[in-house]
This record gives structure tokens, sequence and C-alpha cells, in this order.
């Protein structure tokens, strides 16, 4: 049976979660004018498209088209349907419901859906399990003397939720069988292997500290076992199932998503022992990749969150060579990047030991260059720079780069920084940039005029410009929307008459069936009303129009003859071809017949 949430409850719900204060919880949002703007969640990009109207409590991204209210925002967002993004809002709002989760998850929920959740659920289970074998018994006494004598504290251990797996083959196996998991969901969870030779199952992890990993929920999705001894591998991770995709998943992100957003700054780690000990330090907005290079995803989630951010990875060659492409990748999607540079080729971890949390946090993190005198250090790698050749190689690439920063000020300061280490003339250095930079300009300048326009439109994300009949139709709707009247009168003038977009007719169509049934005007309570996804996109892309809430008589007289208009203009076509046929027919008492119904529709225009 369909749980069914009472109209007024949803309307309670609505009313009592404001969408900018929602939203703001998963996007970064800047106030411009009367709406907010942000970087669309449900779609890479690098220029804000992504507006929400607190006024109008819509939310619409004029790069993919999302749009809606706050209901359709969580649904979109969290893969939910209706009836669980009206609980999980409730629970928001604080407004109490009938009906529970479960209710809603036996009659919604699809065997994959099912099969997800027995998956978390399960290592949610073994995660506590685990959690409670190190801190509170004999088996895992060894394992928690191990941690602590590497300088974890035992607020952290609690906090991040480290655990131990026992030594045994068939321990988890056991356990979760007993209590009802299927061994097949098990192994699809990356839990317990099945041997091949006769078709058995062991345990994944064994005599290993456990590291659980956490989506952006919160939910444990996977674990990361550290060998106690020389056992290889010294890190075990779980597979990639359909609960983790660690290109997707920041170590941390779930308890750093409020430090960042207040902070405004996020710290990258390369791993999530770092990022631990970061955490001890006072690093509380620290996140790590997992095993895994920066992503493109995971620079959507960063910029979602944060405008700025400082990489604090190893200091060999293969930490500073992955710090230069997560830089180059942040940078380009619009982040302010800064790089901790770790001295001595120590790790966080192993800096944080010898030297001390202070140290740490005030001559590392808030000691971090710029994105620019990183690269200076970065260029000057493997170069002997008393060889004359070195030397120009270098200055040349440094040049380079300083030509592509976009503040004056910036490009002088390293300029000067550049002359007084090389003792060069800094009118010489300005010269050789100038030049670089115009020869990279005329370089861009090269690209055909269909590339141009194609990256112009793109970074502009500019909607076409659409004909007179449609704008017309959607203004229509837009005051529909607010007034029963408009709507009927429309309805009344169109007579047998229908919209020209099939959107548009069926919105209307949705829209007189939801005054028949008394409901009250409201365009958010009408989004919830429509089940179709792309029409409650169109209607939120039709709220964010700027129109006079006020329509006189004549404007929607001029609305209406538009609509009417475009389709006596397809009836002459039509009449036009049917003409043309006819004449080829050489009936022409019948296309001189056409031709007169064709003045006679040309005059009614």
């Amino acid at each position: 049976m369909q749980v069914r949430i009472p109209e007024d409850k949803i309307n309670e719900i609505r009313q009592a979660v404001d969408i900018v204060d929602l939203i703001s919880d998963y996007v970064q949002l800047k106030k411009q004018g009367r709406n907010y703007m942000g970087l669309c969640p449900f779609h890479g990009e690098n220029t804000p498209s992504f507006s929400v109207s607190p006024d109008k409590q819509i939310y619409h991204c004029f790069g993919c088209g999302a749009g809606g209210n706050v209901f359709s925002f969580i649904m979109e967002l969290d893969s939910l349907t209706f009836p669980e993004a009206a609980i999980k809002l409730a629970e928001k709002a604080n407004i109490a419901l009938d009906i529970s989760s479960s209710q809603v998850a036996s009659t919604t929920e699809t065997s994959f859906s099912k099969e997800l959740k027995q998956m978390i659920e399960a290592h949610e289970l073994i995660r506590k399990f685990y959690h409670h074998l190190l801190v509170n018994t004999k088996d895992g006494q060894h394992a928690l003397e191990y941690l602590l004598d590497r300088g974890f504290t035992l607020e952290s251990i609690e906090k991040f939720q480290i655990g131990y797996a026992l030594n045994s083959w068939e321990f988890v196996y056991k356990f979760l069988t007993k209590r009802k998991f299927e061994p097949a969901i098990l192994e699809k969870s990356g839990l317990i292997i099945k041997r091949e030779k006769d078709g058995t199952y062991f345990d994944r992890f064994r005599d290993r500290i456990m590291f659980p990993i956490f989506d952006q929920k919160g939910n444990t999705i996977a674990f990361s076992g550290r060998s106690l001894g020389s056992e290889e591998p010294k890190y075990l991770n779980s597979p990639e199932t359909a609960i983790f995709n660690k290109s997707k998943i920041l170590y941390n992100f779930h308890l750093a998503r409020p430090s960042m957003r207040k902070l405004q700054q996020i710290v990258l780690f390369e791993g999530f022992a770092d990022c631990i000990a970061a955490n001890r330090a006072g690093v509380e907005n620290g996140v790590a990749t997992m095993g895994t290079s920066l992503t493109s995803d995971h620079v959507a989630l960063i910029r979602r969150n944060s405008e700025s951010v400082t990489i604090c990875y190893d200091s060999d060659n293969a930490g500073i060579e992955a710090a230069y492409r997560a830089a180059n990748l942040l940078s380009e999607a619009g982040s302010q990047v800064r790089v901790a540079m770790m001295p001595d080729g120590l790790d966080p971890d192993d800096y944080i030991k010898k030297y001390g949390e202070d140290r740490f946090t005030k001559e590392i993190v808030g000691s971090s260059m710029t994105f620019m005198a990183f690269k200076l250090l970065y260029f000057r790698r493997g170069k002997d720079l008393q060889n004359e050749g070195d030397r120009l190689q270098y200055i040349e690439e440094v040049l380079r780069e300083i030509s592509q920063l976009d503040k004056a000020v910036e490009r002088d300061h390293y300029l000067r920084q550049i002359s007084n280490e090389f003792s060069l003339s800094l009118d010489a250095l300005k010269e050789q940039q100038k030049q670089l930079y115009f020869a990279q300009k005329r370089k861009n300048q090269g690209q055909s005029f269909a590339e141009q326009k194609q990256k112009y439109v793109s970074s502009r994300q500019i909607e076409p410009l659409k004909p007179a009949f449609h704008n017309a139709e959607r203004r229509l709707i837009y005051h529909m929307m607010r007034d029963p009247n408009i709507a009927y009168k429309v309805q009344e003038r169109l007579s047998s008459h229908s919209f020209n977009i099939d959107e548009h007719q069926a919105i209307i169509t949705y829209l007189y069936g939801y005054y028949e049934k008394g409901m009250e005007p409201n365009p958010s309570q009408f989004i919830n009303y429509l089940t179709d996804d792309k029409l409650r996109r169109v209607i939120a892309n039709i709220e964010m129009m700027s129109v006079n809430e006020e329509l006189s008589e004549q404007e929607l007289s001029d609305y209406i003859n538009q609509v009417l208009k475009h389709q006596k203009l397809l009836m002459i076509k039509e009449k036009e071809r049917e003409r043309q046929q006819l004449e080829a027919e050489s009936d022409f008492s019948g296309a001189a017949r056409v031709a007169m119904e064709i003045i006679q529709l040309r005059k009614s225009l």
C-alpha cells in the first residue's frame, strides 16, 4: 500500500523549511540581488549558474535545467522518493508525522535500494563492533597500545571510530549472517570474499586496525585496514562497490563540512592518517583523498563547499607532483589555491610527532604559500640554476606562468622577485613576460570562431532567445499559477486551441486539475502536485523569469494573441504546401480556393 502524507502536512513542511537554509547545507551560496547563486550540485561547472529564490522558494540551474522546491531538491540530490524526502524535511523542521521512515521504505524501496541499505547497515554494525573490540576488550588491547604509541589519542580514536578486526577467518561472516545478512550481499559490500575452490566465504580484514570510511551523510561505506606488523599490504582497502567509489569520496568530509563552511577553506591531505593527525592539531577542516589522485568529482565537491583550498601533501617527489596536479585542477575550477610545504621529506603525521601540533598549524598550514610561489619552487626541481641553460629555461617557464596571472600587482611582485634573485633587469623581464602573454593570446585567437563562440556561450550559459509565442505562453503560465481567474480566462479565450509547446500544455492541464481540487494558488505547492520531473524543471525556469506581478487586460490579450498567431502561421505553412501540391496536380481551381483561404488567414493576423 502506498504511503500517503496529508496535504496539510506537506504544506506545513514546505512553509517551515526555508529553501536557502536547506540548500546552503549542500551548496555555497552568495547573495546576488534578490536571489542567491552558487555552483550547481547536479552537474560539474566552474561558473555559478545555480539560482535560489528566497521569495518564491524555488531553485533553478540555468546550466543543466534542474529546478524545483525543497522537496524536489532533496529528492534529486539524495535519490529519495517524495515520502522519503518529506520525512527527512519534517525531521529537519521538527514536524511530527504519523508515519516512519521504515513504513515509507517498505512501500517505496526497489530491490536495488534495499540491497544498498543492507550493505550500509552491515558496515554500520561491523564498524561499531570493530570499535568496541579496540577500546573495550582484551583482544584489541595490543592494537590500542600500538595506536597510542603512535600518537593517537583516545579522543581521536572515538571521533574517527577507529576499530580492530580480530585475527579470524570467519568472525565477520558468522557475526553478520547470524543477523540475517545474506552472504551474497556481504560479498558485494566487500566485507567478505568467496573462495573459488569450494564456494565458502572468509573475512576480508583480519588482525588489522580498522579505519571506517564515511559518505557525505555520515554512513559507513568502506574500511581501510592497517597491518600491525610487517604484513603486506600495509593498508588493505575495501574494494569499490555500489556504495563506495573512492573517486567521489573525500575522507572526513562529513565531519569537516561545518568547519570548512565556517572558515571557507579546506585543507586537503593525501591520506587519512595525515588527516587524523592534523585534526588532533586543531585542523578540523581537513579532508583526504582515498588512495587516489584528485578527481573532477572531488574538485566539484570541494568547489561547492569552499572557495579556498590549502594542499598539504608529502614533500617527496611523488607528493610534490601530486600537489602540482591537484593545484592545477582546483585552480582551473576557480578555487583559490595555496600549498603548505612540508620540510625534510616528512609527511604531516611525522611532522606533528617530531615538532608538535602548534608548529604544524602555525608554520605549515598557517604559513602556506600561493600557488604561484609553489610553481617557482616546482619548476626548479631537477635544474642546476648555476648552469646557464637550466637558468634561462627556468626563467622562461616561470615568466610564462606569471603572464597568466590576472592581477598586475601579483605579476609585478613575482617579476621583482626573479629580477632580484638573478640580477636581471626588471624592464627586460617585463618585456619578455608581455611577449609570452601576447604569443599565448595570438594562439588563443587562432581558434576557429565556432570554438570561441561555443566557449563563450558555455561559460556564460545563456539560454537561446525564445520566439514570441514561447515567451507569451511562459508568462501566461506564470500568472495562471498565481490567480485561478486568469487561468480560467485563458482557458475560455483559447477555446478549443491549446498551447504550442507540449510541456506548457501539460502544465496548464495539470493546473486546471489542481484548481478543480480546491487547491490554493501557489507555484511551490503546485510543483509538489506534479509527478513529472521535466515539468517541475520547466516551472522552476518560468519562476526565475523577471515578470511584472500585475497583469493588465491588454497584456493578457496580447499574450493570447501571440499563442493563436503562431497557430495561424503554422496553418498558413500547411496551406501553402497544400496549394503547391494542387498546382503540381494541375488542380488550379482547388489551388485558387486554398490561396483564398491563405489570404483570409493572413488578414486575420
